[in-house]
């Protein structure tokens, strides 16, 4: 249903680092880039990721309560990501672990702009 979530940044090129690494560790790269916005995913092939400085030329903010969930397909996985999140300087959010008992394993942590992430597996 969704084709990407965007979420704002006031240095592109700091966020374009963040996000190289992090979506290389689900196989994927850039597929858009202008000046101003750079989209990650596959064309065709799920929800992707992009940055970009707000069109209206005004300071990129946090929303209270939005957050881009990334899908894992393992713990091993989620814990990696997270992990390299926090070594990118990400700030933690809730460390990876289980959340319930329903199989529910995430991990949260807000980008180097204060956008709020988490990546999780199901199983």
């Amino acid at each position: 249903m969704l084709g990407y979530v965007t979420v704002g940044t006031n240095d592109l090129e700091r966020s374009a680092e963040f996000y190289d690494k992090i979506c290389a560790e689900f196989g994927v790269g850039r597929m858009m880039e202008f000046d101003t916005f750079i989209a990650w995913g596959k064309p065709g092939g799920g929800c992707g990721i992009a940055a970009t400085k707000p069109f209206d030329g005004q300071a990129a903010t946090v929303g209270n309560g939005v957050m881009a969930a990334f899908q894992a397909d393992s713990k091993e996985q989620v814990d990696k990501v997270y992990n390299l999140a926090i070594s990118l300087g990400a700030k933690d959010e809730g460390a990876a672990g289980p959340r319930g008992d329903s199989g529910f394993y995430a991990g949260y942590f807000r980008d180097p702009d204060g956008n709020k992430l988490n990546v999780f597996t199901m199983g």
